[in-house]
């Protein structure tokens, strides 16, 4: 059997009156004062015609005594209100030390409020460290499937090995989740989620239109236009989330997820779109996309959106092996250089006065890093870090590289990699997304050959559909770039899978023959070891 303190439970759960979450920043207190007292309105056993459960369960942000569990009532999940009654709803959970929910170890009520969406975060403490445990809903008569989740070991704790998946960009149009399958089956401690979870984009008619300069036919549909109204994005984030496959990634194991900038718009920038929209109305836009994603994700009250912000990075630590950065590389950074254009490094791209992270955060990052014991630091992030110069045209003696990328923000960049090499971090590994390919290499200066860190950019789960493989024109623009520190790229679908012991991190880059049929073939592209205090990626 296994032993728990209740009354620890029950102090974390009995924090938002019995609603199973714990208090949060004062900042946020009296936005869940009512839960103390059940509202005059509250429907505590509803009748369904069908499954309240469509969008399925979530677990996210573990720590050494609990984890957030999440769902969202919606039984009819493309309809106005996700075919709810508007009215609160009592949701009972449950958490069990066994999959066949033998062992209760703590149950309790949340209620399910429609002005976000009847979503449902329990947020728990006082559970016993590095274990699985099994959680479910009940709502009426109806009852969720189960997920698992697991607790970290207790900080400082000798650790020899964490296993996670990287992985993001998932448009939807583009293919089947396959690799959300995939993943789903692999036994992982945690996932990380880059990003762009959905795309913003209108419904693109069923005929042939350019995926980058290929002929492509949607696969599936977005339903409706662009996405502005909270009713737009939860109906984005609904549709999105009827995926099976999907749903089963995030029933196998907790998640810490971030936004990146299809969640709102792409390449949004602070307060700015791609658009030149005004900023107050786009400011208007950010704060709606923003509830939407809070309402859709596992996440902590420390990031319920405040006055159209909301605090995304956060550190996790497992055990005395890996200690994680989570950066928020959206809400802070200046504008893109050159309209956003691929471009020259040139006296704008390196202006001090642009920024990544804000002040704030880089504060926060380099304190992390600094006080860090952990054998291995992980920064997990959105956009690449390595500067990825390319050719226009084998004539051409420029090299461009991305605007949205750290490459675009040269001060912040150089920053982060001479604060990891001043303070001797040997240890430090980013992973990142956005770019739809796979890329594995060295993180190093301009102009220098040292090593400072390495990084994994996971490709996507569909976005750019079943790809070119290798040798396409960018391939080619890359290779010419002389971009001697990159080790691996391909345009392919899949993740990154990352299996780390107490002296080497081994990096596999998983990719599917296809995702435009089901049960794509899974393989390795390529593996890579880090050793520890040797910075560099070396062929496994």
């Amino acid at each position: 059997m296994i032993s728990y303190d209740r009354r620890k439970i029950m102090a974390g759960l009995l924090g938002m009156g019995g609603a199973g979450l714990v208090a949060g920043p004062a900042t946020l207190g009296s936005a869940f004062a009512a839960e103390r007292e059940h509202p005059r309105n509250l429907k505590e056993n509803p009748v369904f015609i069908q499954s309240p459960f469509q969008l399925g369960v979530a677990s996210g942000d573990p720590s050494a005594d609990g984890f957030v569990i999440w769902t969202r009532l919606a039984p009819e999940p493309l309809a106005p209100g996700g075919g709810m009654a508007m009215v609160p709803m009592l949701v009972r959970w449950e958490i069990a030390s066994d999959e066949r929910f033998a062992t209760i170890v703590a149950r309790g009520d949340a209620i399910a409020h429609p002005e976000f969406g009847h979503a449902v975060h329990v947020e728990l403490s006082g559970l016993q460290p590095d274990r699985p445990y099994w959680y479910r809903f009940l709502c009426g008569s109806e009852r969720s499937v189960p997920g698992r989740a697991r607790t970290f070991p207790q900080p400082g704790a000798p650790k020899d090995r964490v296993r996670f998946a990287v992985a993001g960009c998932q448009q939807y149009e583009e293919g089947y989740y396959t690799a959300w399958r995939r993943i789903a089956e692999e036994p992982i401690d945690f996932l990380f989620h880059y990003g762009d979870y959905i795309y913003e984009g209108r419904d693109s008619g069923g005929g042939t239109r350019l995926l980058g300069d290929r002929p492509f036919v949607p696969l599936r549909r977005h339903v409706g236009q662009e996405i502005y109204s909270l009713d737009d994005y939860r109906r984005r984030y609904a549709q999105y989330k009827t995926d099976p496959d999907l749903q089963a990634a995030h029933a196998a194991a907790p998640w810490f997820i971030s936004f990146d900038d299809h969640e709102i718009d792409n390449n949004w920038a602070a307060d700015a779109d791609q658009d030149g929209t005004p900023v107050e109305i786009f400011r208007f836009r950010r704060a709606i996309a923003m509830q939407a994603f809070y309402e859709h994700m596992p996440l902590r009250r420390r990031s319920l959106p405040v006055n159209g912000h909301m605090q995304i990075y956060r550190r996790a630590q497992y055990g005395d092996l890996l200690q994680a950065h989570f950066l928020d590389t959206r809400q802070y950074r200046s504008d893109q250089a050159q309209n956003d254009r691929d471009s020259i490094i040139d006296a704008e791209v390196l202006s001090p006065r642009r920024t990544m992270l804000g002040d704030a955060q880089e504060a926060w990052l380099f304190d992390g890093l600094d006080q860090s014991r952990a054998r291995w630091n992980l920064i997990a992030q959105q956009v690449m870090v390595m500067a990825l110069g390319r050719k226009t045209s084998a004539a051409s003696s420029d090299l461009i590289y991305s605007m949205d990328q750290w490459s675009g923000y040269q001060h912040s960049r150089r920053r982060l990699l001479q604060h990891i090499h001043d303070r001797r971090l040997a240890n430090v590994i980013i992973v990142s997304g956005d770019a739809h390919r796979h890329f594995a290499g060295d993180v190093v200066m301009e102009d220098q050959d040292k090593v400072i860190a390495s990084e994994y950019l996971a490709t996507s789960i569909t976005s750019g559909s079943d790809g070119t493989g290798e040798g396409d024109a960018f391939d080619h623009s890359v290779r010419s770039g002389g971009n001697g520190f990159l080790k691996a790229m391909i345009d392919r679908r899949g993740y990154v899978l990352c299996d780390v012991d107490r002296e080497t991190w081994r990096g596999d880059l998983k990719i599917l023959d296809t995702v435009m049929e089901r049960n794509g073939r899974l393989s390795t592209f390529a593996s890579f070891i880090s050793e520890r205090n040797e910075p560099g990626l070396k062929r496994a």
